[in-house]
């Protein structure tokens, strides 16, 4: 019964993720030895782990995932196309990387499909992973406008 819960639990996760972040992204960002962890108080899933190292959480507000910089570098160095990114300019990469929020003006490129209150990978020039946030803006906005926050970032890589 239990690898049955396991195995319910994984399509229910991986289709979510190809939902949100594009198809396949489910199966490299959740592989089969992942650890699922259940709220005590309402029985959901709350949080995904592999290796001991969270990769993201389920949202209970909206019934999205939330990543963590883990699970962003999994789908960054996995995951073609890459959906819901968002390119900045390399001068503010240190900053961003150190969760700073990203400023529209910064914005060199980003996913034309991102809507507001998305979460969103940012990456540098080379396609390198720099934070993990939630985008303001969508992605045509960002980068058009010259003014305003885009993203707000939650982590960056270089975070203590």
């Amino acid at each position: 019964m239990e690898k049955q819960k396991h195995a319910d639990t994984l399509r229910r996760i991986r289709s979510i993720a190809d939902y949100q972040f594009g198809k396949n992204v489910g199966k490299i960002l959740f592989p089969n030895e992942i650890k699922v962890v259940y709220s005590k108080r309402t029985g959901r899933i709350r949080h995904i782990y592999l290796n001991n190292r969270l990769l993201a959480t389920l949202r209970p507000k909206d019934g999205f995932f939330s990543l963590t910089i883990e699970g962003a570098k999994r789908i960054v160095k996995e995951a073609k196309p890459l959906r819901c990114w968002v390119k900045v300019n390399d001068d503010v990469a240190q900053f961003i990387a150190k969760g700073r929020n990203l400023f529209a003006k910064h914005v060199v490129d980003a996913d034309e499909e991102i809507r507001p209150n998305e979460e969103v990978i940012v990456i540098d020039g080379e396609g390198n992973l720099l934070a993990v946030g939630k985008a303001v803006l969508t992605g045509r906005e960002m980068k058009r406008f010259n003014a305003g926050v885009a993203v707000r970032v939650r982590k960056g890589i270089k975070e203590a």
